[in-house]
């Protein structure tokens, strides 16, 4: 579903149009009294979004034609971008959400489904004020449960009213440094010696997006997420990813005589590699397997120019994860979520986390597929 500009529903068949027409807001600051349109435009239609992520120093690959065409053909999310520019004009700033419409979850607005983090483009806090107004007006008035907004260099304003949702840490290395720098900057127990150990052990080392590694990226991702005590996302997601990016996305594979042993999916943006899924067998970790692919991945990675190694978010409290983060020399900051009307993220509780593993434990493999399957569009 996706919203008219004069804030009725439309069918997803509408949502091909442009949304053209703008609501005028009330920007929400006592001592204002400025009154801003804001339009609600398609990204995948309008050109002006894709030249905006391209000139924005905020953009990142969730705000990526690619990225929305993924969310599109595999969950059936429709973005929309809520902006002060009119029709015609230069796009100077854009809030891009996706409605997720889902009978078990509720009808939503979300910047962004599956996305670690996704910036307000845009300079000046008054436009935001005016843009999540205008969003807000959606959720007062029946059509969105809430909306969600997930920034990574900014926060919303009190009077913007919305309320923090979640705190994660995210992390991200610089490339900026000779090969030799880097390596040094990384934990010697944790790091260095695990990439000694991969290259003492012959660990085979492949890249590309062929079938082939996709199923290998998929089994060990399947194992890792039963590890996890989650289902694992559908397989038509990540072949969503690799019709969407093309030469963008990189699978890498270790494999120790022939098995598998680790995996990680990078995609690239501008001057940015993101570190977006990895997977292992817990049973070959001791050679080293996913240290070799993050060194190779940061090597190759500064060869073509890049100049950060997106590491993504860790939940606060998987102090394992945001440890091996940490010992790649990565910069950790907050990450916060925020939505409206302000509320608290229900965390499952022992007996529920307990259950949970149990079934998990004993589920299947086809039977936690099926389950992905069903699940995740209604979670984005």
């Amino acid at each position: 579903m996706t919203m008219s500009n004069d804030g009725g529903s439309r069918s997803a068949g509408g949502a091909a149009a442009t949304l053209a027409r703008g609501l005028r807001v009330p920007i929400p600051r006592e001592a204002a009294c400025t009154i801003v349109a804001v339009h609600e435009i398609d990204p995948l239609r309008d050109e002006r979004w894709a030249s905006l992520v391209e000139s924005h120093p905020r953009a990142s690959v969730f705000h990526s034609i690619n990225w929305l065409k993924a969310l599109r053909s595999v969950y059936g999310y429709e973005p929309v971008v809520m902006t002060t520019c009119p029709p015609g004009a230069l796009l100077t700033n854009g809030l891009i959400f996706c409605w997720v419409n889902s009978w078990l979850t509720g009808r939503r607005l979300v910047s962004l489904p599956f996305s670690d983090h996704c910036d307000p483009l845009m300079d000046r806090a008054e436009a935001l004020d005016a843009i999540l107004a205008h969003a807000q007006r959606h959720v007062d008035d029946k059509r969105s449960k809430y909306i969600e907004i997930r920034p990574l260099s900014c926060q919303p304003s009190s009077h913007t009213k919305l309320g923090k949702l979640l705190t994660y840490r995210f992390h991200h290395l610089d490339l900026g440094r000779s090969e030799q720098e880097l390596f040094r900057s990384f934990h010697k127990d944790c790091v260095q010696r695990k990439i000694r150990r991969a290259e003492r052990e012959k660990l085979q080392y492949e890249l590309g997006t062929s079938e082939d590694l996709l199923q290998k990226f998929y089994r060990l991702q399947v194992m890792t997420r039963r590890r996890q005590y989650l289902p694992p996302q559908p397989l038509a997601w990540f072949r969503g990813l690799i019709a969407a990016f093309g030469p963008d996305l990189t699978i890498r594979v270790a494999s120790k005589d022939g098995s598998p042993v680790a995996a990680i999916l990078t995609l690239s943006h501008k001057k940015n590699m993101v570190y977006k899924y990895g997977c292992s067998d817990a049973a070959f970790n001791k050679f080293g397997g996913m240290a070799l692919l993050f060194w190779e991945a940061i090597r190759e990675a500064r060869d073509k120019g890049f100049e950060e190694l997106d590491l993504g978010r860790s939940d606060i409290d998987n102090l394992g994860l945001v440890a091996f983060k940490e010992h790649w020399g990565a910069t950790a900051t907050d990450l916060n979520y925020w939505a409206y009307p302000g509320r608290s993220a229900k965390r499952p509780t022992s007996w529920e986390k307990n259950l949970v593993a149990r079934v998990v434990s004993v589920a299947p493999d086809f039977a936690l597929k099926v389950v992905g399957k069903l699940l995740y569009r209604h979670i984005g």
